[in-house]
């Protein structure tokens, strides 16, 4: 009795950890995007002298922490959704990019507070010593190495769920193409980094919905 509630109980919560993490990764990409522009020059660095745009960098940055915690959540509870069925492969390559993911995302986290810290002791009206390099490694933490892996773990998750019937077919079609955006231009078009979380926001109410439907097992894939 007890494992059947806990069957029951564990694709509830991979959809409600799923859809925080999507939020709050979405929510941090959009904040700095909008402060932090990348474009090349001094344009770039307005943001350094707006109060207001540095505190929305601030933000940002401290959601960054509790997206990376609930999502290592929604991925011990895909795993244990999984169970004993799981491939070893896929296991492994799903495990592998999702911490991947997270290390560099706390990353891209770190340079970007780095950029703040270096402006505080700089002084706005200052030369930023090292500010290019800064952001360049910031964007490319987040847009490159981050969304790369994010890419792997969408594939991944979207071949594992629609070979054990937990994902429909329409749904892992989607995860595909989603990997492949952030596999070929994620690191070039402006805003495509928010297709991950527009993805994981969509599996994680697939699955919260699902185990609100009457039934024992699984979604069976279309």
């Amino acid at each position: 009795m007890e494992r059947k509630l806990q069957a029951l109980r564990t694709p509830r919560a991979a959809g409600l950890v799923g859809i925080v993490f999507a939020l709050l990764l979405g929510v941090a990409i959009v904040l700095v995007r909008v402060a932090v522009p990348d474009v090349p020059g001094n344009v770039g660095n307005a943001w350094v002298t707006d109060p207001s745009r540095r505190r929305t960098v601030q933000t940002a940055l401290n959601l960054v922490p509790f997206a990376g915690i609930f999502f290592l959540w929604f991925m011990g509870a895909v795993r244990a959704r999984i169970g004993a069925a799981e491939d070893q492969f896929f296991a492994m390559v799903f495990l592998g990019s999702g911490l991947l993911f997270v290390a560099t995302l706390f990353g891209a986290a770190a340079a970007a507070g780095g950029l703040l810290v270096t402006a505080d002791v700089s002084g706005a009206g200052s030369k930023l010593q090292g500010w290019s390099f800064g952001r360049h490694v910031t964007y490319s933490l987040l847009t490159t190495y981050a969304m790369r892996m994010a890419a792997v773990f969408t594939f991944s998750t979207s071949t594992i769920g629609q070979r054990l019937g937990v994902l429909p077919r329409w749904l892992s079609l989607v995860g595909y193409l989603v990997a492949l955006t952030l596999l070929l231009v994620s690191g070039t078009v402006a805003w495509s980094e928010l297709v991950f979380p527009l993805w994981a926001l969509v599996v994680s109410l697939h699955i919260l919905v699902a185990s609100l439907r009457p039934g024992p097992g699984p979604v069976v894939a279309s």
